[in-house]
């Protein structure tokens, strides 16, 4: 039996979980701080680190508590090292550098993408590699091949907004509220996704890459662009908003669904796994999977738990890192 703990603060979620052989999940806590952003619209950075300094070490505690576990019997410590907000991710790597000092134990750093690319095996019972990945969040929109744990190569990326973001950014043009996704999402499931003809830009031909900076400006024009009065959302009843959402939706979702396709075909797989925050989307979770039955290939979406950034899937990716000697030392540090 190998116990990992892993810490997660990428951004402005701070999460501790403790993990047996990188499946069995005994804890996993996730302190959220939509309360601290909600007023300015969006995640700002300081704020988040001194949130990830007040409540880190009272998390790593419980997370351990609820596991029944004790430091003489965690094998390694699994951190976030890299991509996410620098200060956040500096207050994570530092505790885990000091827990490992301290407690002489392992320290292993993580790429945040990769565990969410990964983190759908930890509802299954065997690894589902070789698949195609698609992680949409509020920072990253991205295709990996994934062979194995170790093997994860990256397809495509977007080139501006990611899904996640546009949500947002969606969500704020319409005064729905902070974080917006889960509201655009809810809206949606009540309007019209064919009423509004919101663009799908795929790019060059053949491309894995993702944008999504159109299709926000497109609802932005729509709202209040030429020929509307500054009060635009003003004229808007609530059946339109919710057309609104759902045309916006359909639209990031086709692309979505469109060039997870595209890296199925190049890759020569049957298996499509999907985690990040967007993946708990219902309209692409639905989508994708109609596409997928269509030509008879697996999906695993990752529980909805697991999709919101976590430490869960940091220790679960780190045991594999650990079981194949890919271990960092006291010099590692976050990289943005």
């Amino acid at each position: 039996m190998t116990v990992l703990l892993g810490i997660e603060t990428s951004c402005d979620e701070t999460s501790a979980a403790v993990v047996v052989d990188g499946r069995d999940v005994r804890s996993n806590l996730i302190a959220t701080q939509f309360d601290l952003h909600a007023k300015y619209g969006g995640v700002v950075p300081e704020i988040a680190s001194r949130a990830h300094i007040e409540r880190l070490d009272a998390l790593i505690c419980e997370a351990m508590s609820q596991a029944g576990v004790t430091p003489d019997v965690i094998d390694a410590i699994a951190v976030t090292c890299t991509p996410g907000l620098i200060g956040s991710l500096l207050i994570g790597v530092t505790a885990a550098k000091t827990l490992a000092w301290s407690w002489k134990r392992p320290l292993i750093g993580v790429n945040h993408i990769h565990a969410h690319a990964t983190s759908a095996a930890l509802a299954t019972a065997v690894d589902p590699w070789p698949a195609v990945a698609l992680v949409v969040s509020g920072g990253h929109s991205s295709l990996f091949h994934v062979r194995d744990y170790g093997a994860i190569e990256l397809l495509g990326c977007t080139a501006d907004d990611a899904a996640g973001e546009a949500f947002d950014k969606v969500a704020a043009i319409l005064q729905l509220g902070y974080p917006g996704g889960p509201i655009v999402d809810r809206l949606a499931r009540e309007g019209d996704p064919t009423r509004i003809a919101f663009p799908r830009t795929m790019l060059a031909e053949g491309s894995l890459d993702f944008s999504f900076s159109g299709v926000k400006t497109a609802v932005l024009y729509h709202v209040h662009g030429p020929g509307r009065t500054a009060g635009g959302l003003e004229r808007l009843s609530p059946q339109d908003v919710r057309d609104i959402c759902a045309s916006f939706s359909a639209a990031v979702v086709d692309v979505l669904v469109a060039k997870t396709m595209l890296a199925v075909a190049r890759c020569g797989v049957e298996t499509v796994v999907v985690g990040g925050g967007v993946a708990a989307n219902s309209m692409l979770r639905s989508r994708l999977a109609e596409a997928l039955a269509e030509r008879r290939l697996t999906l695993h979406l990752t529980p909805p738990e697991f999709c919101t950034d976590n430490a869960a899937m940091i220790a679960a990716l780190g045991y594999h890192h650990w079981r194949a000697g890919r271990t960092s030392d006291l010099s590692l540090t976050a990289v943005a």
